[in-house]
This record gives C-alpha cells, structure tokens and sequence, in this order.
C-alpha cells in the first residue's frame, strides 16, 4: 500500500475538503502503473496475473484525477472521491487472494454520476442546496454493482438538477462541481447532464462509469467525449433513490471506451426493485438485455438510415461510417423518422408535472441537515444565493412550481399519449422498412461552452424517440469531425438492448473510430482563419 492513509484524511477533513478530496489528491506521489485507455479485461487479466492489485488499480486512477481533473487541464469531471475506495481495493485484493473474484467489474473502479445516492458521498445533484445531503444509503443500482465486485470510486460533475432548473442553462456547469471541461478541446461542452461522467472515462480516471439519462444527458455527453454510452430500455435498471425528473423517462446507463466495457457495466446494473415497479420484468429480460458476442456481426443485418439535416462535415463523416456498416454486411435502407407534432411541447409538460411531485418525494427521504423538501424550497435557496444564480435562472423551476404536478387531471392521458405517440412512430418504421435497428448521427460535435448565452445547438439529435418511448438507445464512436467526437446511434425496439449492443460491437472493430482525447486548450482552426492579408 503506498498511501493508505488517503481514506483516513478525506474523512477527517470539512465536508467540502471530504467531498473535493482536492489538498489530499495534490500530495499524491506520482505513479508508475500505466491505466490511461485500459479496457476492463486487460484489466482482470494484470489482476489475475498478480501484476496489478486493485489498490494499486485505484490509486492509479486517483493520480491520474489529481494531474487531468484537479491540476493540468483542469477537467472538473469528478465532484467527490469515496473516501472508503482503498480500503473496499483492499478488500478486493484479499477476496481476490481467497478466489472470491466474481464477474467482470470484480475489483474494478467505477465513478458513479453525483445524483446517485452512494453510502459515503453526498449526493448533490451538483446543488449547493444538497451539499449535506449524506443519505447514508446506496441506490439499489449501487448495490448492485458492489455485488458484482465493483469498487465505487467518486461521483462525477454533472450539469445542475440534470439540466431541468433554466432553459438558458450551460451544460456541465454546476455550483458545487464548475464546469466540466470537454478533453478533446478544453474550451468546448462536454455536453449534459452527465458531462463529468462523459468526461472522467474519455480521460481514463476510472475502468467506466454511470450516467443518467431523461432524454439525451447519457447520449449526448458519450457522443460528445468520444465514448459508448448505451440509455437503457426504461424499466431494466432500478431508479429508486436517484434524484428525480420523470418518472417515465428518467434511466441511469454505462459510458465507457469500449462496447464490451459499457455490456458489462450494464449487466451489473440490470434488475427487479420492488420499490420501483416499472422494472418488475427486468431480472426476466436479463438474457435479451445481454449481448451475445457470437452473435456480435452485421452480416446480412438491415439498417434504417436517417438522414436529418445537418452540416456538411459531419454528414461527410457519416457517409463513411455508413460505407464501414456495408463493407461490414449490413443491408442499409433509407427511411424517414420524425417526432410526432407537439411531441416536444408534450414531452416538456410531463417533465414539469412528474418533476414537481418526484422531487418532493425524493426530498422527503433526505436527512434533516438538508432544509429544502420541495420544489419550491429550492427555488428560494436559489434566489438567495449569489453561487447558485450566477451563470443562469431558473425559469423551468419557476414555471414548474406552478403547475399540480402529478395530481393534474390531465396527468395520465398527458404520460400515456406522449409514451403512445413516441412508441408508435419507433414501431412503425421498424415494422414497414423490416429493419432490426435504426442507425442516425448521435448529435453534432461539441460547442462552445458560453456562460454567456448558454447552450448552442450542434446539428441533429436521434435522442427524443428512444427517450419518451422508453426504448433502448446505443452510441458508438464515429470519429472526429473538426477534431471533436461525434456518435453514431444504434436505436431498436424494447429490451433489444442486447442486441443493440451486439451491433454496435461489431461496428466497433469493423471501425476502430475511437480517438483519445488530446487536452487541447480549443480545436485548430487553421491558419484560413486569419485571411490571406
């Protein structure tokens, strides 16, 4: 053990010092074990050789926090390091020693997205207003992984609330965490809500890692930090004792470098919570939900192709990568996939009566140290402070408040008709085109972050579909455009997530597009950018 005493000093320091761990992580020694882009079974492999441990494996990737997300580039992607973590490595070793290891993540770290309740962290949700929010308690998703042998590393930045306060807000900026920095180019977004996620597993500080999604905050971000980000069919992973928005929509999900890391990740996370009875199916549907990698093949396969609008770099890139999916075998087949009229208007009406209501009854189960336990409690913290308001308001909060929340009348027929709509246009063009999935750009490539105006659209987005449906949706690299990541999607039916996943492999090593980031300070524009004068 080279610096065992780390666990003792996060305890023992203030709450924000046992949070940041920032003092602590500056006095670590530099490391020797190399872990920067890793995959998770050359990992197992070096612990079952004996030439690695998993303390060693965890003090690796807090050297590698300390240099990319506290000093040099300044990630901001981790807003919380477990302060137990060397000791459950330890743990790990000794069960390793006894031949206890269980499954993949047995002994690997994992960083778990901040509105995620762990035992030894506050949970936050990137809020001042829950800085002493120490539930003391695992979400069941969180036991599940420390079932499977997992070692919970941190909890990573986010953008605030998930991105639900402000329609003018800036992704992967919170008051307690800054703003995550995007490692490919330091001055662009890493997109959100899960922007420190996205960004901690492009930067190799932990194997993989847990975002969450309601619509687009797992996809975007992976897409946007050149990572696999797979949101789940809703109703396979638990979200009991997640900080909530919609319960219709609301799913935690893996973001990792490789597909077989993000299967794996997943699996863990897969299963029946009786508090959460939308996943009632789930320990079921686990053998649909995991891949089968000799299945894993494009031969013969057919793939609806979108074209939406975008610019013409980024359809250039994926022209290319749909030329890899034919070289690969996949038949391709031009379709046409819209959202509905009014989905969006629908979708956003749900969020603020489920939001309302969900909130408060995650509030109620917090501990005293926390004051507020309502929307409207929060919206007066807010107001009240200098931090929280800063770079933007709180309008959706405000315009929320004002609703009944989930005792509208109009409530059900609202959530039944957006899921209805939103399902029927997926199934529909599966059904008539006879394609096993859908494949589209992600999004478009990262943005400016602008504290100023906010958010900036980059192109295309495949997200909303999969989102309000409730169905599975894959991001798989596609390469660089411009010099920054894009995705391309994989979309299918309910609980084909297995076979997404099986797609989106073969994809991989067909296209081998993965880039790793480079910590440039912004992209190179080129010397046409100063003229010819």
């Amino acid at each position: 053990m080279r610096y065992g005493w780390l666990a003792a000093a996060l305890a023992l320091g203030t709450p924000a010092a046992a949070q940041q761990g920032d003092i602590v992580l500056a006095e670590l020694p530099p490391l020797s074990i190399k872990v920067g882009e890793k995959p998770i079974d050359e990992l197992q492999a070096m612990l079952a050789r004996g030439e690695l441990t998993s303390e060693q494996l965890a003090e690796a990737y807090l050297e590698r926090i300390r240099m990319l997300d506290r000093a040099g580039p300044k990630l901001r992607s981790v807003i919380a390091l477990n302060p137990q973590a060397l000791e459950q490595a330890r743990k790990a070793d000794r069960d390793r020693r006894l031949r206890i290891a269980r499954g993949p993540l047995f002994g690997i770290p994992v960083l778990v997205k901040d509105n995620i309740d762990t035992a030894e962290n506050a949970t936050t949700a990137g809020s001042l207003a829950l800085k002493d929010n120490f539930t003391r308690r695992d979400a069941p998703l969180v036991a599940r992984l420390r079932a499977a042998g997992a070692i919970i590393l941190g909890k990573t930045n986010l953008s605030e609330w998930a991105n639900i306060r402000d329609t003018d807000s800036m992704s992967g900026w919170s008051a307690v965490g800054g703003l995550v920095r995007n490692p490919y180019a330091l001055d662009r977004s890493a997109c959100g809500s899960s922007s420190g996620t996205g960004a901690a597993i492009a930067a190799s500080l932990a194997a993989v890692g847990v975002g969450t999604e309601t619509d687009g905050s797992i996809i975007c971000p992976a897409s946007m930090n050149g990572l696999v980000g797979l949101k789940p069919t809703i109703g396979a992973i638990s979200r009991t004792h997640v900080v909530p928005i919609s319960i219709s929509q609301d799913t935690a999900g893996p973001m990792a470098r490789s597909v077989k890391d993000a299967a794996a990740l997943f699996a863990a996370m897969i299963g029946t919570d009786q508090a959460d009875a939308v996943t009632i199916e789930a320990d079921a549907r686990r053998a649909v939900l995991t891949p089968d990698w000799s299945k894993a093949s494009l031969k013969g396969v057919r793939l609806g192709v979108v074209r939406p609008k975008m610019r013409a770099s980024l359809a250039a890139q994926y022209d290319a990568q749909l030329a890899v999916l034919r070289t690969a075998g996949a038949e391709l087949v031009e379709i046409k996939l819209t959202a509905p009229e009014g989905l969006s208007q629908a979708e956003f009406r749900l969020f603020q009566l489920e939001l309302k209501s969900r909130l408060a009854a995650y509030l109620a189960t917090t501990p005293a140290a926390v004051k507020v336990r309502t929307l409207a409690d929060v919206i007066a913290f807010n107001t009240a402070s200098k931090a929280e308001l800063a770079y933007f308001g709180q309008d959706i909060f405000e315009t929320t408040e004002k609703t009944a929340g989930m005792d509208d009348p109009a409530y059900a027929k609202t959530r039944d008709d957006t899921r209805r709509r939103a399902t029927e246009a997926i199934d529909t063009v599966l059904a008539n085109a006879r394609v096993t999935a859908i494949v589209a750009p992600s999004t478009g490539p990262a943005w400016l972050s602008d504290p100023v105006h906010g958010d900036q659209s980059s192109g295309p987005s495949a997200s909303q579909l999969p989102a309000v449906s409730g169905y599975p949706h894959l991001t798989v690299p596609m390469g660089l455009v411009g010099g920054l990541p894009v995705g391309l999607s994989f979309i299918g039916s309910k609980w084909s997530d297995g076979r997404l996943l099986e797609l989106g492999y073969a994809y991989e090593q067909a296209s081998r597009a993965r880039v790793k980031p480079g910590y440039r300070p912004s992209v190179d524009a080129g010397a046409g950018i100063e003229g010819v004068r």
